[in-house]
């Protein structure tokens, strides 16, 4: 099945950020799309970074509305970070008064003049609510290691400050990578399985079928230059580890910033131990201000209360102070924030009271670590007894909270509390999260301790109790929203801003309440599916499907959901015995959805093996069924299912003609399948050669996936929009959406080779023969003959024909075994290559830019890139070290400016090299 599960590939996402050459006339239309590319934005995104309508800028690229008004210029100037001069002249040029090619070779020369050290970009890490003071040396140190080292590790006790100290590492070294820095926070995950699948998350990789969440990052991460920061990885310190193993044997442009209490212990692994702040000099009060520790003290101090000022009156006081805290950054914090109530004096006396309280209890402890446990300590004792409750309930919540979910878990007059420990710093202030919603967080090092005193009071299964009646409640109510046809996006970022809560609720249910962990499963479905984690649901699914009796409600639907979780693992064959067990559960009772959710599971599951007779008999059982019960969203995934059929037997008319159908049908279904519907009436339009009704149906569908952030659907819808413009001769709009979809599919990591077939017709519509026969080579080498759709064969067979002609035996036979020796990683590049700015003929190419500088050793490393090897798997065959091969590297990137190994792959392209 094309567009769907068969063809598709894995890989990594990147852009490109070199200059935008100029080549040939170009209006401001064409001027602002290369701009919008370079930037790796979508329509969407700039217009809303520009703060207008998407339909503005969309006027604009396609030459609808020549000129834009002063203001509408200037925002999008500023939305797409450009810098004087460049900004001036894009302004001049939006107004009609300057010519859109000065601002390219403007843009060019700046380019050219940047160097790498140029800010590169972060990503995940929240924004800093307080400043960031002292710690120079350290700052110098763990940069410099990671200048030399690809795995660096941060350790040292909880409240030492590595987290805080990792993102400001990674925001001062961001430029040296191309991709940027990358935060992944594991605090949260409480099952070592987890650990890849929530890196994954993070840096927005979907899950592959049939392969490992480890194996999917590391695919699309070899493509791409960044830091990875892990923090916090003690609690799952061997997943972690092997997870750090893996990627850097994988991904040689990829290097590893992790914190935790304890070294990984992975080859290679330059460890970091953070020390305390400076402290005063006691005997030298004079100079108390200028030590690390007490400066901090005074900055949180004023944040608490904004008369406090250091002077001679309480400078001493406040060295006295940290030097009885170590230096230690939490406890610091924790006793700056109770400075207005009690003042310096007052708190350095409860404090050496509850020092000298600890130091008879563990006089073995390090002192610091005393120090923090005596500050957490009396910062909680400080608490009336109504808010400390509060405090350690809400220390179940794996991650931020909302002030109901607090009231949930810690009961409906925790609000008043919740505000007192953000006033302490026992809870960091809110924050937005994706769905808006104002969230606060614990520090983990208050986390364990709120923890450990819920465990001492009895109270751990109660509140861990209420946690999973929160999340269920959550759950179930986002899940009926994304059921309809206007709540989808609002349940969906809803259930993304408590992703670890309901992993952790999950994980606590399956082991002790079955009931629950059953619900969840069921309640999530939707969304796992929604955002591409299905298939990683399929061993949980397996599990609570065993919890409820067979045939009943919830075996049925969880049922359901293993079923397609099995599907999208590659496992057609699973999916189908999953899909008969729940059609003869219902078989003998009289009709139901979930009759017609098995029947129209089977169809598509047979339909994937090839056997479409049956597949369209069942398909019409399930539309039967899905009528006779009331079942709107039964009926539209049963009428996709028999125009698909139909397209797969020649039967394009009957294929339209249902494809229209499901998109009619009334009722409230969700609207991802109306979604759904636009990409195969699409589809089967093209099929049928009706290219004007397949452009007006795959615009309607595009707009929706843009406005719904619909990952799943946009990239090939953006790939079949491309493939119309070029049947009505534009050119330049084909080309700038099929690499649209080239950049959002490698970036999710879900590649379809469809996209070289679309690729193949670009390249022969704009006279570029060799290269269209090399697409469809590679396309017909790395696709399975029985996947190539009919109607699409027919269409390629002319222009695939013609281009032969063009080029000669000799030629075509050259270009036809370039393409079948590409594999994905290269084809993939290629055909991104080949969307770039100016998709007109091309004369034969000169070696790329700076590559007649390298040696002929050089050639070789670039072109073993180019083929997917690693440096341990170049190093292995020229008989080198892997330092070598990384040191030959780094040359050549200095000769061609080439940062990432997929520039250096687009360089051997270019060059033809592969």
């Amino acid at each position: 099945m094309r567009g769907n599960r068969k063809g598709w590939r894995r890989a990594g996402e990147r852009r490109d950020d070199g200059p935008v050459a100029e080549q040939g006339e170009l209006g401001f239309g064409g001027l602002l799309r290369r701009l919008r590319d370079d930037a790796g934005l979508t329509q969407e995104e700039l217009a809303e970074a520009a703060q207008v309508s998407q339909r503005a800028v969309s006027d604009l690229e396609r030459g609808i509305n020549r000129t834009a008004r002063k203001d509408t210029a200037v925002l999008l100037a500023d939305a797409l970070n450009l810098a004087e001069p460049v900004r001036a002249l894009f302004v001049a040029a939006a107004r009609g008064r300057a010519p859109a090619a000065g601002v390219l070779a403007a843009l060019q020369r700046q380019a050219q003049a940047a160097s790498w050290a140029a800010a590169g970009s972060v990503h995940g890490f929240p924004a800093a609510l307080t400043s960031f003071i002292g710690r120079a040396e350290p700052l110098r140190g763990v940069a410099g290691l990671l200048s030399d080292h690809r795995l660096v590790t941060v350790t040292g006790p909880g409240g030492a400050g590595k987290t805080r100290l990792a993102a400001q590492v990674a925001r001062q070294v961001a430029g040296r990578f191309a991709d940027g820095a990358w935060l992944a926070e594991l605090a949260p995950v409480a099952d070592p399985a987890q650990v890849a699948a929530a890196v994954a998350a993070a840096l927005g990789v979907r899950e592959q079928p049939g392969l490992p969440a480890a194996e999917a990052l590391a695919r699309a991460l070899a493509r791409q230059q960044l830091l990875l920061v892990l923090d916090n990885c003690e609690h799952v310190i061997g997943a972690a580890a092997a997870l750090c193993a893996g990627l850097l044997a994988a991904c040689d442009d990829v290097r590893v910033l992790a914190t935790s209490r304890e070294p990984l212990r992975v080859a290679g692994e330059a460890r970091y131990r953070l020390a305390s702040l400076a402290l005063p000099d006691l005997d030298d009060l004079a100079e108390a201000a200028r030590a690390e520790a007490v400066a901090l003290f005074a900055d949180r101090a004023r944040d608490a209360d904004a008369l406090f000022t250091l002077d001679d009156q309480t400078a001493p006081a406040v060295a006295r102070l940290v030097t009885r805290l170590d230096g230690m950054p939490l406890a610091i914090e924790l006793a700056a924030a109770q400075v207005e109530a009690l003042g310096v004096t007052g708190l350095l006396g409860r404090l050496d009271e509850r020092l000298a309280l600890l130091a008879g209890g563990d006089r073995l402890a390090p002192s610091r670590q005393r120090s923090l446990a005596a500050t957490v300590a009396w910062s909680y004792q400080l608490l009336d007894e109504a808010e400390r409750r509060v405090f350690r309930a809400v220390s179940v919540f794996p991650a931020g909270f909302t002030l109901e979910g607090a009231e949930a878990v810690a009961g409906e007059a925790a609000g008043p509390a919740v505000l007192r420990l953000v006033d302490c710093s026992l809870l960091t202030p809110p924050r937005d999260g994706p769905d808006g919603r104002s969230r606060y967080s614990m520090l983990e090092t208050l986390r364990g301790y709120g923890a450990g005193r819920l465990a001492e009071t009895g109270e751990h299964d109660q509140a861990a109790a209420a946690l999973a009646g929160y999340a269920l409640g959550v759950a179930e109510e986002a899940a009926a929203g994304l059921q309809t046809r206007t709540g989808e996006r609002e349940a969906a970022r809803w259930l993304d801003a408590e992703d670890a809560t309901m992993r952790q609720v999950l994980a606590w249910a399956v082991g002790q309440d079955p009931e629950v962990a059953l619900r969840l499963a069921i309640a999530l479905g939707w969304w796992w599916f929604l955002r591409g984690r299905l298939a990683g649901q399929r061993p949980l699914l397996a599990e609570v499907t065993g919890y409820a009796e067979v045939g009943s409600d919830q075996w049925c639907a969880a049922q359901f959901l293993f079923a397609w979780a099995a599907e999208f693992s590659a496992d057609t064959a699973g999916a189908l015995e999953h899909f008969t067990a729940l059609r003869d559960a219902v078989a003998g009772r009289p009709p139901s959805s979930a009759l017609a959710d098995a029947l129209a599971g089977r169809s598509y599951a047979l339909r994937d093996l090839g056997q479409i007779p049956e597949a369209a008999e069942d398909a019409r059982r399930a539309l039967a069924v899905a009528r006779e019960v009331g079942y709107p969203f039964g009926e539209v995934v049963a009428l996709l299912d028999l125009a698909l059929a139909a397209a797969a037997v020649g039967d394009v008319g009957d294929a339209v003609r249902l494809a229209r159908q499901a998109g009619q049908v009334p009722g409230d279904v969700p609207v991802s399948i109306t979604r759904t519907c636009s990409v195969w009436l699409t589809e089967v339009l093209i099929q049928a050669d009706d290219f004007a009704a397949a452009e007006r149906v795959c615009a309607d569908g595009l707009a929706a996936s843009r406005d719904a952030g619909d990952m799943v659907n946009l990239p090939t819808l953006l790939a079949r929009l491309a493939l119309l413009e070029l049947r009505a001769s534009r050119a330049e709009d084909a080309a700038a959406h099929m690499r649209e979809a080239l950049q959002l599919a490698l970036r999710t990591g879900f590649w379809f080779a469809v996209y070289l077939d679309y690729c193949g017709h670009l390249c022969a519509a704009t006279g570029r023969q060799a290269e269209a026969v090399t697409l469809w080579a590679a396309y017909a080498a790395l696709l399975p003959r029985e996947e190539d759709w009919p109607g699409d064969s027919r269409l390629r067979q002319e222009p695939l024909g013609a281009a032969r002609r063009v080029l000669g035996p000799g030629r075509a036979r050259a270009a036809e075994e370039r393409g079948a020796a590409m594999g994905w990683a290269t084809a993939a590049e290629y055909a991104l290559m080949l969307t770039g700015p100016s998709p007109g003929p091309q004369q034969p190419q000169a070696p790329g830019p700076g590559l007649g500088k390298l040696s002929a050793r050089e050639r070789e490393l670039v072109t073993l890139v180019a083929q997917g090897a690693t440096n341990a798997q170049i190093a292995a065959q020229l008989f080198i070290s892997v330092r070598t091969v990384g040191s030959h590297l780094d040359r050549i990137r200095h000769k061609t400016g080439c940062r990432r190994r997929a520039d250096l792959t687009r360089l051997a392209l270019t060059a033809g090299l592969v």
